[in-house]
């Protein structure tokens, strides 16, 4: 997959582009059945699979007080988008001054001009534009006049609601992650460095890899089950998965203002692995946080989430 940072470094079209634009955090459900369409339509028309997205969002120029945390990570994003068989992605700058952009000058300059699509599919509710006045009615009527047809993709619903990002968020944030994981169509995933901590799990036994989150949304306080994949070179090698029991939270059992952290207990593993990038997924929630009398107590129900954490990921 190629990746351009500006639709201006389009020195020629792309060959026969069907393209799809959005910011698709998440890359949920809902976005994937957008790109799959655009990946089989790019492939019966011996075309490029073409995704236009932006970068930063555009919530984060817009309304950096009130943006949302990000789902994604942009190199997430881009391996997700991948693996969905996207064969470029265009990631525009965001700035205040592309905001005030024309929805028509948008469609003209940088859809039409630049990328010369055959074909464009977006999502139900897409808007663009100078304070998004660009609707899909818009797009549709300059669409045949231009040369590119248009297609809405309805919206994707998950018991009786459809799937967004919000509403993902909304799950995350009560540590619902099962639940998140039906609307994403994989475990919700957070990245980051592994940390120097106060070496408290290896004392009870249960060593944990600190995480230092590149990612903008942890879940909801609590003990869950999931994995933790290798990112970079190293031992272990770079796509090494293990099993483990993830701790989000501030360890209440020994003080009470600790920041809030994700601490990964990574099941038959041991080693020192300090620096190296890693890959937390979350897939099923075990519990609440809570204080316990001691670290004997604490060390039993450790004990026992890592039990029951092997019954869930066997």
């Amino acid at each position: 997959m190629h990746v351009v940072h500006s639709s201006r470094e389009l020195s020629v079209p792309p060959a026969k582009a069907v393209l799809t634009i959005g910011n698709f955090d998440g890359l949920h459900r809902g976005h994937r059945a957008i790109t799959e369409v655009v990946r089989q339509r790019a492939s019966a028309l011996g075309g490029t699979a073409v995704v236009f997205t932006f970068e930063p969002h555009p919530r984060k120029v817009l309304q950096a007080e009130r943006a949302p945390g990000l789902l994604l990570t942009l190199d997430q994003k881009l391996e997700l988008l991948e693996g969905a068989g996207m064969d470029l992605v265009i990631l525009e700058p965001f700035t205040e001054a592309f905001a005030r952009t024309p929805p028509e000058r948008f469609v003209r300059e940088c859809v039409h001009e630049r990328v010369r699509p055959l074909e464009v599919y977006v999502g139900y509710d897409f808007h663009f534009g100078k304070d998004r006045e660009g609707s899909m009615r818009l797009l549709t009527e300059m669409g045949p006049h231009l040369g590119f047809a248009v297609t809405v993709i309805p919206e994707v619903t998950v018991g009786d609601r459809d799937v967004n990002s919000t509403r993902i968020r909304a799950l995350l944030a009560e540590g619902a992650v099962s639940e998140a994981a039906e609307l994403l169509g994989r475990p919700y995933a957070v990245r980051g460095r592994v940390g120097q901590g106060e070496r408290r799990g290896r004392t009870l036994g249960f060593p944990t890899l600190n995480l230092v989150p590149e990612s903008e949304i942890l879940p909801a306080h609590g003990v869950y089950a999931g994995h933790v994949r290798f990112l970079d070179a190293g031992d272990p090698a770079a796509g090494a998965r293990f099993a483990t029991v993830v701790n989000v939270g501030r360890r209440p059992t020994f003080k009470e203002a600790d920041p809030a952290l994700a601490e990964a207990h990574l099941l038959d593993f041991s080693g020192e692995v300090y620096g190296r990038r890693i890959e937390i997924s979350f897939g099923h929630r075990l519990r609440d946080e809570r204080r316990f009398a001691g670290p004997d107590a604490l060390r039993e129900q450790i004990a026992r989430d890592v039990a029951r954490a092997r019954s869930l990921l066997d």
